[in-house]
């Protein structure tokens, strides 16, 4: 009887522990559905990632770049240049020339206003895609005239670090580069001094509907 009593006893217990096992268990289910269904839900409230893929302007804040210093924001999975550059070195450009492929980028990629010797809509800021036109790699800066690296001779700009074409500080490839052109110029505009917005030539006035 006492044999009895224990198997009894012992089955209660093999049948409480299932209870509680299948209890947490379906707890657990029930959990882990809820985190399913919100991982979409979270995601929707979080678009801008998808919207630059597809091309949405990015805005840049540019009131804290410092001459010499640059900012790297991505716009349709394009790393882009965003380089403050000192009046003096903007002053050299034209000293250039006699040595790029294409001083004039009438080869290269980039809108009308930035068709011009500085490639930019202002002398202050150059805007670029940071890839390079060889193998699209991304160029490294070299903005120190006379860099130990480049020569006495360098004026200052970008050397891509897989083949070793350079670039001035307005993107002009030089001669003897295996770049082909230019780095390209992104569509872009200044919603006010302060305010960059790449991925659109005229951005609507703040406040406009």
């Amino acid at each position: 009887m006492s044999d009895v009593g224990a198997t009894a006893t012992g089955g209660q217990d093999i049948d409480e522990s299932r209870r509680k096992f299948l209890t947490l268990a379906t707890s657990a289910a029930g959990a882990f559905g809820a985190v399913v269904a919100v991982i979409p839900f979270a995601e929707s409230w979080l678009p801008s990632e998808r919207a630059r893929a597809l091309g949405a302007p990015v805005v840049v804040d540019i009131s804290k770049l410092e001459p010499g210093q640059m900012l790297t924001p991505v716009w349709r999975k394009q790393v882009i240049y965003i380089v403050r550059r000192a009046p003096a070195l903007v002053d050299k450009l034209a000293k250039n020339d006699g040595e790029l492929k294409d001083a004039k980028s009438e080869h290269s990629e980039q809108p009308k206003y930035a068709q011009n010797e500085m490639r930019s809509r202002r002398a202050d800021v150059l805007v670029l895609i940071g890839i390079c036109t060889h193998l699209g790699c991304l160029p490294k800066t070299f903005f120190d005239p006379g860099d130990p690296v480049l020569g006495a001779s360098w004026p200052g700009g970008f050397r891509c670090p897989c083949h070793g074409s350079r670039f001035d500080l307005a993107g002009r490839v030089f001669n003897g580069s295996p770049a082909p052109t230019n780095l390209s110029v992104p569509p872009y505009s200044f919603e006010d001094e302060h305010t960059l917005v790449i991925g659109l030539d005229n951005p609507p006035a703040k406040g406009a509907a």
